[in-house]
């Protein structure tokens, strides 16, 4: 057993979807989150400026001791998590890697869709490992810029015009394509399912990249007999002002929280 916390990072809120997996398969488990709010997105960002932040990021979460660390974030896990891996001595665990098998057992015709921001898309993470593992696989990618900052703002409802259009525009190559699974590269995304799937159709698989990750943590944990014992919980961190944290983190946690988010200062040297 182990009873030190469980450490995740994102770089808004889109994590907590992750988070919102992590405590439905890890009851017992404290975690500790940590919501990069005052410098979303990433995923606009040089490689470099993401490395910087993903490893100030990294260097708070290792305050709480954690056990492992969740990198809830597909631009930090395309383009640096092999960086991060090298640089702790406990797991740190992306969404790239959980996501890409997950798709490769889904898909039935091998055509498979990928949409991320344009970090990930262009760090070519994603298209590499499914050349790894599914060498004869088809990968259509697509960024989607727009959807994190429209999920932030309340704007991921089926019926809305607004995410509906932008869903539409962005899907539409991938629908012409004919894939059969799609991953959702992002966990910003999760929270846009219902729009997706309406674009995509009910014959397309959707791969949750974060969701995929907490089971690959819950597999990693129960194996190395790591799990802890004993009620389980959760504290919140974001970058920028607390005040909003409530209204947004119910919604991509899908419950009423106990109690609401500490602001930190993370520039660091």
């Amino acid at each position: 057993m182990d009873q030190r916390p469980i450490g995740v990072f994102d770089s808004g809120l889109g994590g907590l979807t992750a988070v919102r997996q992590l405590r439905r398969l890890l009851p017992s488990e404290q975690i500790i989150y940590f919501g990069d709010t005052a410098r979303v997105p990433y995923g606009n960002r040089s490689r470099e400026t993401i490395l910087k932040y993903a490893r100030q990021d990294v260097a708070f979460l290792r305050r709480f001791d954690p056990k492992a660390v969740v990198i809830a974030c597909g631009t930090v896990s395309s383009n640096c998590l092999h960086e991060l891996q090298a640089e702790n001595d406990i797991p740190v665990v992306g969404v790239v890697e959980p996501a890409v098998r997950q798709a490769v057992q889904e898909t039935k015709s091998g055509r498979v869709g990928l949409i991320a921001t344009r970090a990930s898309v262009s760090s070519g993470a994603y298209q590499e490992l499914f050349r790894r593992l599914a060498p004869g696989a088809e990968v259509f990618s697509r960024a989607c810029p727009l959807f994190v900052p429209l999920v932030e703002e309340g704007r991921f409802q089926p019926g809305d015009p607004v995410i509906e259009t932008v869903a539409g525009e962005y899907l539409a190559d991938l629908k012409r394509a004919g894939v059969d699974t799609l991953v959702l590269g992002c966990t910003h995304y999760p929270l846009l399912t219902e729009v997706i799937g309406g674009v995509m159709g009910e014959g397309v698989a959707l791969v949750d990249a974060g969701g995929a990750a907490a089971q690959a943590v819950s597999r990693w944990l129960a194996e190395h007999d790591a799990l802890a014992a004993g009620g389980g919980g959760a504290d919140y961190y974001v970058s920028d002002r607390a005040a909003d944290f409530a209204r947004l983190a119910e919604i991509f946690l899908q419950e009423s929280l106990e109690h609401t988010a500490k602001q930190i200062e993370i520039e660091m040297d």
